[in-house]
């Protein structure tokens, strides 16, 4: 196994695959000049409807399948790609599923609605994240998450996963980025967001209003 530190930055934005905000080009760079710098580095976004497979050439990832995510008592099939980020020696890992990604919109429907699932769609893409690393069993030393979409991770992290030995040492940082919208995620976020016995809800009181 290599002896470089590893750093795993996890997104639900990033250039040139999806830019919503400014933090998409601020992942990218960051990405490539922790590469550059000699750390080992690999990235974890949401496989949006938006984003281009072919232009992208995203491909599966066929060793990394048979992952499912329970959220709210349902079970959905992981679906995992990946992309070589154009101009660097990284790759750029995409969770896919049927249900929560395969949309022509990102966050809010045609009318401009919020999609009244992406308090499932957030639940799913952090645990699935999390899965993800655990199946690579690619312990990295530091998580950095952007982006509102990745606020569960810090808290899964430091409850449900602490004991993974593929986190045992892992520090996390997690950047606050531009608003994109205003509404509540749901009054049962929180409940629904209680993936194992071992999150008690008061220990998701900061997000019953949350927003972005």
């Amino acid at each position: 196994m290599s002896t470089k530190k590893r750093i795993l930055f996890i997104a639900n934005e990033m250039s040139p695959y999806l830019e919503l905000t400014e933090f998409a080009e601020i992942v990218n760079k960051l990405a490539i000049k922790s590469n550059d710098a000699g750390f080992e580095v690999r990235c974890i976004m949401p496989r949006f409807g938006t984003v281009n497979e072919r232009r992208h050439r995203l491909h599966e990832v066929v060793r990394l399948s048979g992952i499912n995510v329970s959220v709210d008592n349902d079970d959905y099939p992981l679906q995992i790609k990946v992309a070589s980020l154009p101009n660097a020696r990284l790759q750029v890992y995409f969770l896919d599923n049927e249900d929560f990604f395969k949309r022509k919109f990102v966050f809010n429907d045609e009318a401009e609605k919020m999609y009244e699932d992406n308090d499932l769609r957030t639940i799913f893409f952090c645990k699935g994240a999390l899965e993800t690393v655990k199946k690579f069993g690619w312990p990295p030393e530091i998580v950095h998450c952007s982006g509102w979409m990745t606020g569960l991770v810090p808290l899964y992290l430091k409850t449900v996963y602490k004991k993974e030995p593929v986190f045992a040492q892992s520090k996390v940082v997690y950047t606050i980025g531009s608003s994109t919208f205003e509404e509540k995620l749901g009054d049962d976020f929180a409940k629904k967001a209680l993936i194992h016995n071992s999150l008690k809800e008061k220990d998701l009181d900061i997000f019953k209003n949350a927003t972005n």
